[in-house]
């Protein structure tokens, strides 16, 4: 009995050291240019690469990247590539590229007509070498400083005329509209494409931001969306071409899976979403959480979710007031959180800008959904930032196939994973990069991947645990609730009870929470999701894994070798 326990146990020694060798969690540049590839933009290796960006916004007044008169160029480039974001959504308006009188003034003289002498000293002082460029070249140093820090970046024409975006009638919405000719347009898409020709991290276009307005309809649309991304392409074939849809970036139900966007090229296209917590006004704070996020996500795949079964679909917008005080937003980003881990979308935060130098009328107006603070040298809100990161990495795409597909338990409200540190220790939340592979059977049974042991509720209020007897109710995790994100089972003696946090990130089993119709109720501590993955497991998690095998027999507890 013994030697056949130290047989088994050399086997799985030797199995995770091998584990060990193999797993890691390393990242690198992609490999440049991008293409699709269904639903996926991938790398010339054929690797998946997921967009997970911030907007920079460089279409006001000034034209000049915000930000320039606060750090330096370099540390803003530098700091967005270590909060983990991989690319930047670059704002630009039509006249950089159609108005040479425009584009050819210098950032000192494009400040001076504004009258921000405080702006010109800024830039004076942080960044000497951009202040008497055009502001097409300092546009250029912008891209060029963000290539330095392997950032990619998308074009994105915001408006025509500098100035805040976007006002229902304020000329800028849809073609024919006064700032708005669809010639112009076409001439400074081909303008810009040909300029960043050969720019290797410049990896996309996105012809037009939110369109919108009494004009706009979809025959127009299909006519000028298609030059504008045949002009792209021929003056720049290395680029994603990327375009919005109707509504202000919420309406693509007119693409449906029978009438494409027909192009000459293939392989190259994406469509982008805007997704706001004020898209649904106040329902999120006015409403009940679990009913508002079924409705919206039901809306959702009815306007434009429905692309993933062909095409990426890149959230070009989304964002939240940085301050934590709106219930509104909180509550929708949890829902956002848990639908943007299921669907493993390309996705860009609004916004990277702490402040703007001139906006509406507000010289260093402070931008509540800014991830830097309004001196550009801090981030804002370090624990929202935080929940960004088990995004900003693919959950599978091509490429990604370290493992089977399993599940993750990722947990929207705080960004982490259910994860099992030993069998000694219950269940708790961390690094999604730690994670478990997790199996979710037919039978609805939430088990340790290869392994016999499931998770179990116990008692109301107490910590959830992994058992070995995987028969009974308590044992059975249902999917519930109009969120789709309660997983409710029943105690040992029949209590009903949902998967719960508690303060110590501890998984806990507690009465369900939210399933009537009371608004005032926040249900996102029992909000999961189970999110099928191909990622890799880490060197930390096969290590953990090693440590129980080591210590169990030790305690005299039963070890899973025995099964």
């Amino acid at each position: 009995m013994v030697v056949g326990r130290r047989r088994r146990s050399s086997i799985a020694l030797s199995s995770l050291l091998t584990l060990l060798i193999s797993l890691s969690s390393t990242s690198s540049a992609a490999a440049l240019p991008l293409s699709t590839s269904s639903r996926w933009i991938v790398d010339e290796t054929g690797q998946r690469v997921k967009l997970a960006c911030a907007n920079w916004v460089s279409h006001l007044e000034s034209v000049v990247a915000e930000g320039l008169s606060r750090q330096p160029l370099g540390a803003i480039s530098a700091r967005i590539a270590s909060l983990g974001f991989n690319c930047v959504r670059l704002t630009w308006p039509l006249f950089l590229a159609t108005n040479d009188p425009l584009a050819s003034l210098t950032v000192r003289q494009s400040f001076q007509r504004l009258g921000l002498a405080d702006s010109i000293s800024g830039v004076q002082a942080n960044n000497p070498e951009i202040i008497d460029l055009s502001l097409i070249e300092a546009y250029q140093a912008v891209v060029s400083s963000l290539g330095g820090n392997d950032v990619m970046v998308i074009l994105d024409n915001h408006v025509t005329k500098p100035g805040w975006c976007c006002g229902y009638n304020d000329g800028n919405g849809f073609f024919g509209d006064q700032y708005f000719d669809p010639d112009l347009w076409i001439d400074g898409l081909t303008r810009m494409a040909a300029l960043f020709n050969g720019v290797g991290n410049v990896v996309g276009m996105s012809l037009r931001n939110e369109l919108r307005g009494p004009r706009q309809n979809v025959k127009d649309w299909y006519k000028y969306m298609r030059r504008g991304a045949e002009a792209v392409h021929a003056s720049n074939p290395d680029v994603l071409v990327i375009l919005s849809g109707l509504s202000y970036d919420k309406d693509l139900s007119f693409l449906n899976l029978d009438r494409p966007v027909n192009l000459s090229f293939s392989g190259k296209l994406v469509f982008e979403l805007h997704w706001y917590a004020f898209t649904d006004g106040s329902a999120w704070a006015s409403g009940n959480p679990n009913r508002v996020c079924g409705q919206v996500i039901g809306n959702l795949n009815r306007l434009s979710l429905f692309l993933l079964q062909r095409w990426p679909l890149f959230v070009s917008e989304f964002g939240v007031d940085q301050r934590g005080t709106n219930a509104n937003d909180n509550r929708y980003l949890n829902c956002f959180a848990g639908v943007a881990a299921d669907l493993d979308f390309d996705w860009a935060l609004w916004t990277l800008v702490g402040s703007y130098y001139l906006r509406e009328g507000v010289v260093g107006r402070n931008e509540y959904y800014g991830a830097l603070d309004w001196n550009w040298g801090e981030v804002r809100n370090s624990s929202l930032l935080q929940r960004f990161r088990a995004l900003q990495a693919p959950f599978k795409g091509p490429g990604l196939s370290e493992t089977a597909p399993h599940k993750v338990i990722f947990h929207p409200a705080t960004g982490l994973c259910v994860l099992r540190k030993s069998l000694l220790e219950p269940l708790k939340l961390g690094p999604c990069t730690e994670s478990e592979a997790w199996n979710y059977t037919p039978q609805k049974i939430l088990s340790l991947k290869a392994t016999y042991f499931c998770i179990q509720a116990v008692e109301v209020g107490k910590p959830a645990k992994l058992g070995i007897t995987c028969a009974g109710s308590n044992s059975r995790w249902d999917i519930v609730s109009e969120s789709k994100m309660h997983l409710s089972s029943n105690t040992s003696n029949g209590a009903s009870v949902c998967l719960d946090v508690d303060s110590n990130n501890t998984i806990v089993t507690s009465s369900c929470k939210c399933f009537s119709g009371d608004n005032a109720c926040d249900p996102s501590s029992q909000w999961f999701k189970l999110v099928e993955s191909t990622r890799s497991l880490t060197a930390t998690r096969a290590f953990n894994l090693l440590d129980s095998i080591l210590d169990l027999p030790r305690k005299g507890l039963v070890s899973f070798l025995s099964f």
